[in-house]
């Protein structure tokens, strides 16, 4: 079955998301704001969701049309081929967002969704009653400026649960965007990457997996495994794909510091948790004391910015002491992300290169300083 495929993501992650789809084999890419869209199999579904280190769960694109009424959202709701994945027993919630739209109360939207998608399989299937007892089919939808798009939700809980970080510390950077920004960064088999605010361990986990080339997904499940349309061969011949990519001699090395000795019990937790500990070292250390390590290496780093965790002046102070210690090197190169705005002026010098990222809801910069030649 041809499937079209939909990926949110972090909005100024389309761009990696998109190459790393590429690299998969999908099919007819097309990027938007905030998600990417492909063609694929069944096997391309599952290896989306092990494989997408960046998106924010997979989809399945079951339709997009214009509605003003509900009537019209009715219409195109039973229209759409739900039988082809939804089976009798199934539950088929419903649930989504409007903005800027004629159709601007989402309880009724879910409602008309759902009568719609009832009465279609109802139809289907010649049953008026639907127990629901099934695995979960979670029916999407938006409506922006009037135009409806809906899908069905193949991940269950997002991508970035991988697994391994049960517990964080305040204000983690999610696994997908550090993923994203070490894409960025460009992680290799025998990088030396460095975090001296290493958090719960992210940053240095997620270094570790694509080094060894770890399916970010592969021990997690997914809504889409209890699925009757899906055979039950697809994912077990895709984790298996997986398993046999794993790099296993590899030297890669990630240090990982913080001013807190709990963060850095914490980031060696999780570390142990995701499998990756023996290329992890940690120390507690204050990153005002950072030096640059002489060797061929990368400083990636999400230090403390807006209310929840220090006040303009003490962001702006602790930048400007990054400035002093984050010297530019021949060796060494810099990947910042921070919300504060004067980042630059504080640090003391211009990015080689910026890009624009949301951590959470919050503006940033990605700050990108590269080794001096």
């Amino acid at each position: 079955m041809k499937l079209k495929l939909s990926c949110p993501c972090n909005f100024g992650l389309e761009s990696v998301l998109a190459g790393e789809t590429r690299r998969m084999g999908a099919e007819d890419v097309t990027v938007f704001d905030g998600r990417v869209e492909f063609t694929g199999d069944w096997e391309m579904a599952a290896r989306a969701n092990l494989w997408l280190r960046t998106a924010e769960r997979v989809q399945i694109l079951l339709g997009s049309f214009r509605a003003v009424t509900f009537t019209q959202l009715f219409d195109q709701v039973e229209r759409l081929p739900l039988e082809e994945f939804i089976g009798k027993k199934d539950a088929f919630p419903v649930k989504g967002w409007s903005l800027n739209s004629q159709l601007h109360s989402v309880p009724d939207c879910q409602s008309i969704i759902k009568k719609a998608a009832v009465k279609r399989l109802s139809r289907v299937y010649g049953v008026n009653w639907f127990e629901e007892t099934g695995p979960v089919h979670q029916l999407q939808f938006s409506i922006l400026k009037d135009q409806v798009t809906v899908l069905l939700d193949l991940s269950g809980a997002g991508l970035h649960k991988r697994g391994y970080r049960r517990i964080s510390n305040l204000a983690p950077i999610k696994e997908t965007l550090a993923a994203g920004i070490l894409d960025l960064a460009r992680i290799y088999p025998d990088t030396r990457l460095y975090d001296p605010f290493c958090g719960s361990g992210t940053i240095l986990i997620e270094g570790a997996y694509k080094a060894r080339n770890i399916a970010p997904g592969l021990y997690r499940r997914f809504a889409a495994e209890k699925w009757e349309c899906i055979p039950a061969q697809v994912w077990r011949s895709e984790r298996e794909r997986a398993m046999s990519m794993v790099r296993k001699d590899v030297t890669f090395r990630g240090f990982g510091s913080d001013i807190s000795p709990d963060a850095v019990a914490l980031t060696m937790d999780n570390a142990k948790k995701a499998g990756v500990s023996r290329l992890i070292e940690t120390k507690v250390a204050d990153a005002r004391g950072f030096c640059p390590p002489g060797e061929k290496s990368i400083v990636v780093c999400n230090p403390p910015y807006g209310e929840r965790m220090l006040t303009q002046e003490e962001t702006e102070a602790l930048v400007r002491d990054l400035g002093r210690a984050f010297r530019p090197s021949e060796t060494t190169g810099y990947f910042i992300i921070s919300g504060l705005e004067n980042f630059e002026s504080c640090f003391g010098r211009p990015a080689d290169k910026r890009r624009k990222l949301y951590n959470g809801m919050v503006k940033c910069q990605l700050y990108m300083y590269f080794p001096q030649k």
